[in-house]
């Protein structure tokens, strides 16, 4: 079920005013079922999968938990190959294959890999790397195994962060299913407030944005340099607003329900270097990456080699969870050089600002280095987005060759007409208004100091309702209602 979708809208206020109607020990069970039939609303008879690996999870808890030594260890890697057999299986099997199928027609090899062709469950990355977050968590120590099988499906399926995250630990949200939340009003307006600004977001920024990357990103040698500079940045744009905006209404319907999920995104694209950048960027995915993966290789206590080394294998196993492709892959390994070359050339950028004079933190300063990782990110971007590795080089170079070109790089200011850009605008997209309206809707966002929604509570009433109707006609009227799905569902 999709988040803008009219079955939302339905199932959400019915839920939630049922939740508070029942009584306390019967809550779990409610969000239970509720988040089973949100999840059977994609494809119905996937939910089995879901519950076999939540079946396999809760034994596997129980017995790490009862076991010791070496038979310990036994039970989670036994958990860990189901979690990640299922995913390999139904997300890499093919990629895999494919691969394989070529390098044995390049080697004349009499074998091939048949295809599974099997439809991707929504969300499987997502709660897959969940489930294995508890398991991980019990052999540390660091909690004990959940006894309630229910409580334990509802830590896994729980709706609000079933299929698109944020990622969470046992620690942090398994103790609030044993947890009263009564009725209170000042939550459930924070979290209405959060749901509506994530509407916002991915109905008038991202959905809007879309129609000018889907255009270029799918024809883009009939474009000259400008439009795939614009397309870059519409792309750069439309997936923060469309991932954020998800987590905002994430965050918000659990909100009003009265959990707390963790921040998964700290406006981003203000970062000034590309490691601040995932600091901020998608936070529950960098900070399981670095608990589970990083830190257990040595981080970077191992020297630089092996500190390089690691940042590689993180961010090359971070492109493929997002993606069977190489293009996500690509786009991992150029994040993972981004990151080694920021290591290595650490005390070089030190000591030329010592030999300039010229402090790092200097408002200047920081303004470059603020541009240099929002451009280095958009251009990474570009593989995420393309159609194949191919592709993505191709445009990369023509942004490059093109940049020390002014006149070249100035066709972005000059409209095209609308028949040349094909369904990107339209009368019903309002053309070049939407994007003006959009990008200055996220400027002014980005330039508040504090978190908007923390403004916009301590706001007198008259100016809470101004914006509130303000950001609906903005979502009736220019927002795109036609249910895109959110690009991180295929992940």
């Amino acid at each position: 079920m999709l988040f803008n979708s009219v079955s939302f809208l339905i199932f959400f206020p019915i839920t939630t005013a049922i939740y508070f109607a029942l009584p306390y020990r019967l809550r779990w069970a409610h969000l239970l079922l509720a988040s089973c039939l949100f999840y059977m609303a994609f494809v119905p008879a996937y939910i089995l999968i879901l519950l076999g690996t939540i079946a396999v999870d809760y034994v596997a808890g129980l017995a790490i938990e009862s076991a010791a030594g070496a038979r310990r260890k036994a039970f989670l890697a036994m958990s860990i190959a189901a979690n990640v057999g299922v995913l390999a299986a139904f997300k890499y099997w093919d990629f895999f294959g494919a691969n394989f199928n070529d390098l044995a027609r390049a080697l004349h090899w009499n074998y091939s890999m048949g295809a599974l062709r099997m439809l991707l469950p929504i969300g499987l990355s997502f709660h897959t790397f969940q489930a294995m977050s508890y398991t991980i968590e019990v052999y540390r120590g660091s909690r004990g195994a959940e006894r309630q099988l229910g409580i334990y499906a509802l830590y896994v399926m729980f709706y609000p962060q079933l299929v698109a995250g944020p990622i969470e630990r046992p620690q942090n949200l398994l103790h609030q299913f044993y947890e009263k939340h009564d009725f209170d009003y000042e939550r459930v307006a924070d979290g209405l407030r959060q749901m509506l600004w994530g509407f916002f977001k991915k109905l008038v920024v991202a959905d809007r944005m879309s129609t000018i990357a889907d255009a270029v990103f799918g024809r883009p040698h009939a474009f000259d340099p400008g439009r795939l500079l614009l397309a870059t940045y519409c792309f750069t744009v439309q997936i923060y607003c469309d991932f954020s905006g998800y987590s905002d209404i994430a965050l918000g319907a659990a909100r009003v329900l009265g959990f707390k999920l963790m921040n998964n995104f700290d406006r981003p694209y203000l970062a000034i270097t590309v490691a601040e950048f995932w600091r901020r960027w998608h936070i529950s995915l960098s900070t399981w990456f670095k608990d589970y993966l990083y830190i257990p290789l040595g981080g970077s206590r191992a020297g630089a080699l092996r500190h390089c080394r690691n940042l590689l294998i993180v961010f090359l196993l971070s492109g493929l969870w997002h993606g069977a492709s190489w293009t996500f892959v690509a786009w991992g390994a150029l994040h993972g050089f981004y990151m080694i070359t920021h290591v290595f050339t650490a005390p070089l950028r030190a000591r030329l600002s010592r030999s300039v004079g010229v402090s790092r933190d200097s408002a200047p300063v920081r303004l470059v280095r603020w541009f240099i990782t929002f451009n280095l990110v958009a251009v990474a971007w570009v593989f995420f987005r393309a159609d194949n590795v191919r592709q993505a080089f191709w445009i990369v170079s023509r942004l490059a060759e093109n940049v020390l070109h002014p006149v070249e790089m100035a066709s972005i200011f000059h409209p095209l007409p609308f028949e040349q850009w094909g369904d990107a605008f339209t009368s019903k997209n309002l053309g070049f208004v939407m994007l003006v309206f959009a990008i200055a809707a996220l400027v002014a966002v980005l330039r508040i100091r504090n978190k908007p929604l923390e403004r916009l509570r301590t706001a007198p009433l008259w100016a809470r309702w101004s914006v509130y109707y303000v950001i609906i006609l903005a979502i009736l009227w220019i927002g795109d209602l036609g249910g895109k799905s959110f690009i991180y569902f295929q992940f």
